[in-house]
């Protein structure tokens, strides 16, 4: 357990990205009735989270983590849920098949409410308000009563959590997840790209091998594993007051676990030394993100890591680079070489999203497929220089039929982004972006490995 840590010791120190609630009262009724709500997650999952992270962090698994950029009160629905369930789930076959290793799968959903924000007010047509910082603390439209924080936002964002993951429990572990369902999971608009003739054919070998499996006397009923899969949790720990009233001590251990999640991350603004969301994560026993981006220097990440995981617990620190398509060949190979120096077990995963955000000629904000993919390309690259494991992808990706990222094999250009650009936020890939990602991030981990095994002999 961390030394002098409470849930509240984060309240001594300096906390960026928090919304000013003008009702101090309000917030605190609001933190105090969801400190009595049932926890959403369980600090035995979190722990087996940490076990699976900890094979990534040895290069025995992968890590992919995706979803929604913030989910919204707006788009909640259960098709929404179930198509980027199964996008991730295509996504995990097409890695696990092509690179022979097992897939931890992480969600970006049930608690990816909150955003932080390059500036505290937002202006347009010379009215200035505060900005938009996610349904879990204020509405998107433009109009005073829409921006003012409003903490009763905190308990609508819990219950949409809560179905969210009881709906992705289902799913993962009543029968949509079973091995034999990868020809179902398909969404009808994938027919349009190339790549899904590419998953049909995977999905056509993975069925012959599973019909071999049955003659043999394998199938779901014998090993219940072909039957689901376990599929995990996680959001940016942005919004303290509503981690805070989440945090419980585990009756099994005696350690404080955040029950709104398996995963919190920090981010690349919050990760500064001093930080209230460092100090608060530090003494929970949930695996840890920490964003990685170009002002991070090598002797801060170490510091942090002294803070953050002291007892270097493989699986407890996953390192979240996010530099773009042009700076990570630069910035990255000085951090690796300084946490392998260190010994320190971490998990390094790849965000290409944030770094490679553009404005598209008509106002839209966008990221083009060809940076992200140089972006993957570049993390693996120092990892093989390097001899150390690529070992994730953190991506925001939705299974809806959106055009909010241009290229990719259904080429979506600058002029088709209005077609269906539904983001809150930032635009995330589409299903058929999404399944390209993973067959190009397949051949990369190929690669990764060949070199390894090269290296060994």
């Amino acid at each position: 357990m961390a030394t002098n840590w409470t849930p509240d010791s984060w309240t001594q120190y300096e906390a960026r990205q928090l919304p000013e609630y003008a009702d101090k009262a309000a917030l605190d009724r609001a933190t105090a009735e969801l400190a009595h709500y049932p926890p959403l997650v369980f600090a035995g999952e979190a722990r087996a989270l940490t076990a699976d992270l900890a094979q990534v962090a040895d290069g025995k698994a992968f890590l992919l983590q995706g979803g929604d950029c913030a989910e919204s009160f707006a788009e909640f629905h259960p098709n929404n849920i179930r198509d980027t369930f199964r996008v991730i789930l295509q996504m995990a076959v097409v890695l696990t098949y092509a690179s022979k290793l097992p897939v931890v799968k992480v969600g970006r959903m049930a608690g990816q409410f909150a955003k932080p924000r390059s500036a505290n007010m937002e202006e347009v047509n010379g009215v200035s308000l505060p900005s938009y910082r996610g349904d879990i603390v204020n509405d998107i439209a433009f109009d005073a009563a829409s921006r003012e924080p409003d903490p009763d936002r905190m308990i609508r964002a819990y219950n949409q959590a809560a179905a969210t993951l009881n709906l992705l429990r289902a799913f993962a572990q009543g029968g949509y997840a079973n091995l034999h369902q990868v020809h179902a999971w398909t969404l009808d608009f994938m027919g349009r790209s190339p790549w899904a003739a590419q998953y049909q054919a995977v999905a056509e070998r993975i069925g012959d091998a599973l019909d071999f499996m049955a003659a043999c006397g394998i199938n779901p009923q014998t090993v219940p594993q072909l039957n689901g899969t376990n599929f995990y949790t996680s959001h940016e720990a942005l919004l303290l007051p509503y981690e805070q009233a989440f945090t419980r001590r585990d009756s099994l251990t005696g350690d404080w676990y955040d029950t709104s999640a398996h995963m919190l991350w920090i981010g690349d603004r919050t990760r500064f030394e001093g930080s209230a969301h460092v100090e608060y994560l530090r003494g929970i026993g949930n695996p840890i993100g920490l964003k990685c981006g170009p002002s991070l220097e090598p002797d801060a990440l170490l510091r942090l890591l002294d803070t953050l995981d002291p007892a270097r617990t493989p699986g407890r620190i996953t390192l979240i680079t996010r530099y773009g398509h042009d700076k990570i060949e630069k910035h990255l190979p000085s951090l690796v070489r300084a946490v392998k120096r260190e010994g320190r077990p971490v998990v390094w995963s790849c965000d290409p999203m944030h770094g490679n955000v553009v404005k598209a000629a008509n106002g839209y904000k966008t990221r083009p497929f060809e940076r992200i993919l140089a972006e993957v390309r570049g993390f693996f690259a120092v990892h093989r220089a390097e001899g150390t494991h690529g070992g994730g992808i953190h991506a925001e990706m939705t299974g809806q039929n959106v055009t909010e990222c241009t290229g990719g094999a259904v080429d979506v250009t600058e002029q088709s982004l209005a077609d269906r650009y539904h983001t809150h936020c930032d635009p995330r890939l589409n299903a058929g972006q999404s399944i390209e990602l993973a067959f190009l991030l397949a051949e990369m981990l190929n690669q990764e490995m060949r070199e390894r095994e090269k290296a060994a002999a």
